[in-house]
């Protein structure tokens, strides 16, 4: 018997998501996903009215292809599924997988090609601004892993993050969407050496409420371009292309990441950041406030809604509003927590402290503080 917990996924996803219509398209890209589940999102896609494309893949097959992959390759592949992506109006990502670090033994230099030729023109400059899209991570004994609890328990977390009350979400986020639209100057202090301004003057902002990522519950701007000064340190591990990245710290001049530093990762964080020259700019800030999401398990579209937490993004900017133009192939959401077990912190707009310790201090911001948006799930 299929779970109906999967069903009010699917649902979450055709109608809050991506809001399918009859004149829809919609692209249904899942790896390593139960056949169930996908049959269940095409089923609800289908009962919308849409026209309904499948595209399945394996993370071990993809492995494979990529790490024989040259520059010839990947431009035919972005071809095509550029082409595909065109012809649609909506796109659902399902993303599992057993193995995070699947694409480990794969060439740095072979992923930073692969970005550039295919990311860059199929996903940000096709999916992201000409799609209705939403992305999420399904579960597995390899995430109830990285989260450090049981399958069972990692599933019913799961589904309570995934699907809780994102119109409560969205109306509490409202007047921090107006705040951030209205702020000039932003300050972060942190423990030890952080301690970096920025003017997000004239962006904009966007606040999310499921419509992009599942799970979500997160508030972004960017930077503008040069203002960003002062040095960072983060917090949590990033995996980012099939590699493992802690302690990363950042010393920022004019907008631009003038040295960058992760322990015995250095050398490849600093790889990833020549990838082109936007790479070492900003093109992402953002509040993280889902009230279930409260540790890091080593997956961006968890680790960067954490209660308490923003995210710094080098690379590739959305559009407006929360963009400033910021071209890069590659986009790395990078988590700082700052509740008082992570060593606590400040977010001050325009010399005003708006959050402390990982918690709203403003009453107009007090409803997207944990205990008040849980109420809602």
């Amino acid at each position: 018997m299929l779970d109906p917990r999967v069903t009010r996924l699917a649902e979450l996803l055709c109608d809050h998501s991506t809001r399918l219509q009859p004149n829809d398209r919609v692209l249904i890209h899942a790896f390593d996903v139960p056949s169930e589940a996908v049959a269940e999102v095409v089923r609800v896609a289908r009962s919308r009215g849409a026209q309904v494309v499948v595209r399945l893949e394996s993370n071990a097959v993809r492995r494979q292809l990529m790490l024989g992959m040259t520059e010839e390759n990947a431009a035919a592949i972005a071809e095509i599924e550029r082409y595909e992506m065109e012809r649609m109006t909506a796109y659902i990502a399902l993303r599992g997988g057993s193995n995070v670090f699947e694409f480990s033994d794969v060439a740095p230099e072979t992923m930073t090609m692969w970005n550039r030729v295919y990311t860059q023109p199929v996903v940000f400059e096709t999916r992201v601004p000409k799609t209705k899209w939403v992305a999420l991570r399904w579960p597995s004994p390899g995430m109830a892993q990285q989260a450090g609890l049981s399958t069972v328990a990692f599933e019913d977390f799961y589904f309570r993050v995934c699907t809780l009350d994102y119109a409560r979400m969205r109306k509490a986020a409202e007047p921090l969407q107006d705040l951030m639209a209205r702020t000039d100057e932003v300050r972060i202090v942190g423990p030890g050496e952080t301690d970096l301004r920025f003017s997000i003057r004239g962006i904009g902002a966007k606040a999310c409420s499921g419509e992009r990522n599942i799970p979500d519950g997160e508030c972004f701007t960017a930077p503008v371009p040069d203002s960003v000064e002062g040095t960072i340190r983060f917090n949590t591990v990033s995996l980012y292309q099939g590699m493992e990245f802690a302690d990363i710290r950042y010393v920022v001049r004019k907008g631009r990441i003038v040295d960058a530093s992760a322990g015995s990762m250095t050398d490849k964080l600093n790889q990833i950041l020549d990838t082109d020259e936007g790479a070492r700019r900003f093109g992402e800030w953002s509040l993280g406030y889902n009230p279930h999401v409260l540790h890091p398990m080593k997956d961006t579209l968890f680790d960067e809604k954490i209660a308490g937490s923003f995210h710094l993004t080098p690379g590739n900017s959305y559009a407006p509003p929360g963009g400033n133009g910021n071209v890069s192939a590659i986009h790395w959401d990078t988590v700082m927590i700052q509740r008082p077990e992570y060593g606590g912190g400040e977010i001050w707009f325009d010399g005003v402290l708006v959050r402390k310790d990982g918690r709203f201090v403003l009453p107009e911001l007090e409803g997207l503080n944990p205990e008040s948006l849980a109420g809602g799930a």
